[in-house]
C-alpha cells in the first residue's frame, strides 16, 4: 500500500481548499502535516496557564484504521544536515565537546554535509589535487578522518556533497574515494551537487540548463568514481523544490537509477513580502501548500519505487530568520512536519543547520566563538522536536481522520509501535487559543495512555523549552520525561486536553491481560 495513503484526513463542517499553488517559488519546499485536529496532556495540565485560559476549548475526535498499517519508521529516520564548510568544525567534534552524547540521545542517524559550499565554496585537495583558485576553504583527508570518528562515537553516518558547479571529474573520483577509504561503513553515499535545478540563475551554468544536461554531467562523474571507487551508493537530485522535483527526479531515476531520491523544502521565503512571521509559519495555509508540495515529491518517488528524503529543510529560507527560525514556534513546526513525512511514507528528514548561528535556523548551535571552538553545544528549540520524534522510529503510521465541527489550527498523525501501542503526535499551533480536547477512539484491547508534553512559554519563546518537564543538559543528553502523567482509556475512547501551543506525543499501551 503507499504510504500516501497515510495522509491524515480532515473531517470538518466547512470544507477547507487546498490552494493550486505551493509553496512560492525559490523556497526549498517538501512534504509537512496536513493539518487536523491534535491533543494534549489531560491528566496532568501543564505548570503554566495555557494561552486563552478562560476560553471553551474546541472540541474533536480522532479515528484510525489499525487494519491498514504503513511501513515502519526507518532506524535513521531523523538526520542533520550542514554546509559543507562546516565539516571541519563538526569533525573535530568527534573528539571534543558535547556533540557525540547529543547525536547518541537521538539514537541513529544521518548527517547530511552539502548546502550551497559544496558547489562555491568548498574543494577536494590531495597531494595530486591542488586548491582551486575559486574555493575559499578545502576538504581533505584529515577531515573525512575526523568525520568517521564522529560517526563511530555517535552511532550515525554520512551523506557526502560532492560539487558539481566546478566541474571536474578527476577531483571529484579522488574525493570520493578517499571518502570509501576514510568513512568506510560510515559513509550512507554521495549527492553530485547542490540544488542543481538553480544553477541556471545563480551564473553556475549557462541559461538554459536542463536536467537532461545535469544527468549528462553526473554520469560522467559516476562512471569515473564508479572506476576507481565501486559500490559508492548515489542520492540525488537534490533539487531545491518540489515543482523542479517532478522533472529533475523524474529524469534522475531514468537515468542514474539512485539508491535515495533528495529534495529540499523550506516553507517561508527570507526575502518574501510581507516578511515572514510565526503565525504564517504555523498557519493552515502553509501546512496545506505543503502536503502539496509532499504529494509531488512522493508521487515520483512512489512510482519509481525509489526511497525519498528530505535531506535539507528548515523554516525560513536564506539561514533563518530571528524570531522566527529560534523560537519554540520552529519545534511546533517541525514536530508536526516531520510527523506527516512519516505519513507520506518518506525515508527520512534532515533538519539544515549551523553551528554558528544560534539566531537563524539550526538545532544545534554554540552561542559564543569560545563555545564553538569547544565544541559547547546548545540545544535550540527544534533539537526538542527531534527528541520527540525519535520515539517514533520502528513504528507504522496508520489511516488517521479528525471530526471536527470546526477547523483547529492543529494536526494529529497517529502509529501503531512494535510492542502494539499507538502513538498520537499531535500538535495545537494556535497561539492565543485555548487549546483543543480531543476523543481518541482507539477500539478494545488499550488500558491507559500517557503524555509527553513539549512546552515553552509562548511560541515567540527562545528558552525555557522542555520535552517531558526536562531540558537538555549541558553534556547534551536528555535524561527522559520528569513525570508521564496518565488517563484510562474508557469504553475504547480517551480524552485528551492539549493546550494552545503545544506539541504532545501520546502513547496509548495495551491493557494488561487479567488486570
Amino acid at each position: 500500500m503507499r504510504a500516501g495513503a497515510f495522509l491524515l484526513s480532515v473531517a470538518v463542517a466547512l470544507a477547507v481548499a487546498l490552494p493550486a499553488d505551493g509553496l512560492v517559488p525559490g523556497a526549498t519546499e517538501a512534504p509537512t502535516p496536513v493539518q487536523v485536529p491534535a491533543p494534549a496532556p489531560a491528566p496532568a495540565p501543564p505548570p503554566a496557564q495555557a494561552p486563552g485560559a478562560g476560553a471553551t476549548p474546541a472540541q474533536a475526535t480522532v479515528t484510525i484504521d489499525p487494519a491498514l498499517p504503513g511501513e515502519r519508521v526507518p532506524r535513521e529516520f531523523v538526520g542533520l544536515s550542514f554546509e559543507l564548510a562546516d565539516a571541519r568544525q563538526l569533525a573535530a567534534y568527534g573528539s571534543r565537546g558535547n556533540l557525540v552524547a547529543l547525536l547518541r540521545s537521538l539514537g541513529p542517524g544521518l548527517l547530511r554535509l552539502g548546502g550551497a559550499s559544496a558547489d562555491t565554496r568548498v574543494a577536494w585537495t590531495d597531494r595530486l589535487t591542488p586548491r582551486p583558485a575559486w574555493a575559499s576553504s578545502v576538504l581533505d583527508m584529515a577531515d573525512l578522518r575526523g568525520l568517521r570518528t564522529l560517526a563511530a562515537h555517535s552511532g550515525w553516518r554520512v551523506l557526502l556533497t560532492i560539487g558539481l558547479a566546478h566541474y571536474d571529474p578527476r577531483a571529484a573520483t579522488r574525493e570520493a574515494a578517499a571518502a570509501k577509504a576514510a568513512l568506510g561503513p560510515q559513509l550512507a553515499g554521495i549527492e553530485v551537487g547542490n540544488e542543481p535545478d538553480s544553477y541556471g540563475r545563480h551564473g553556475l551554468r549557462t541559461l538554459p540548463w536542463t536536467a537532461s544536461q545535469y544527468e549528462t554531467e553526473v554520469s560522467t562523474y559516476r562512471r569515473a568514481i564508479a572506476a576507481s571507487a565501486p559500490g559508492i551508493a548515489v542520492a540525488g537530485p537534490g533539487v531545491s523544490g518540489s515543482r523542479a522535483f517532478r522533472q529533475w527526479g523524474s529524469a534522475e531515476v531514468r537515468r542514474q537509477h539512485p539508491a535515495l531520491l533528495t529534495g529540499h523544502h523550506y516553507p517561508l521565503r527570507c526575502d518574501s513580502v510581507p516578511a515572514p512571521t510565526i503565525e504564517q509559519l504555523l498557519s493552515t495555509t502553509t501546512r496545506e501548500k505543503e502536503a502539496e508540495s509532499l504529494t509531488r515529491f512522493l508521487t515520483v518517488a512512489h512510482a519509481s519505487g525509489t526511497p525519498f528524503r528530505m535531506d535539507e529543510s528548515n523554516t525560513v529560507s536564506c539561514g533563518g530568520t530571528a524570531g522566527i527560525s529560534d523560537t519554540f514556534a520552529s519545534a511546533l513546526w517541525a514536530v508536526g512536519y516531520i510527523s506527516q513525512t512519516i505519513a507520506r511514507g518518506a525515508s527520512g528528514i534532515n533538519l539544515e543547520g549551523n553551528p554558528a548561528n544560534c539566531k537563524g535556523y539550526s538545532p544545534l548551535c554554540a552561542p559564543s566563538p569560545a563555545r564553538l571552538t569547544a565544541g559547547s553545544l546548545h540545544a535550540q528549540p527544534e533539537w526538542y522536536a527531534l527528541l520527540l520524534s525519535r520515539q517514533l522510529v520502528g513504528d507504522r503510521p496508520l489511516p488517521t481522520r479528525v471530526l471536527a465541527a470546526q477547523q483547529p489550527n492543529l494536526s494529529v498523525a497517529a502509529l501503531r509501535t512494535p510492542t502494539g501501542a499507538l502513538h498520537f503526535v499531535i500538535v495545537e499551533d494556535e497561539g492565543g487559543g485555548a487549546g483543543v480536547t480531543l476523543r481518541l477512539r482507539v477500539g478494545r484491547g488499550y488500558g491507559s495512555a500517557s503524555m509527553l508534553a513539549l512546552r515553552a512559554p509562548t511560541p515567540a519563546a527562545r528558552s525555557g523549552v522542555t520535552l517531558g518537564g526536562r531540558a537538555v543538559a549541558a553534556n547534551g543528553s536528555w535524561s527522559g520525561a520528569a513525570s508521564s502523567p496518565r488517563v484510562r482509556v474508557r469504553e475504547g475512547a480517551v480524552s485528551i486536553a492539549v493546550p494552545a501551543a503545544s506539541a504532545m506525543l501520546v502513547t496509548v499501551s495495551p491493557a494488561r491481560s487479567g488486570g
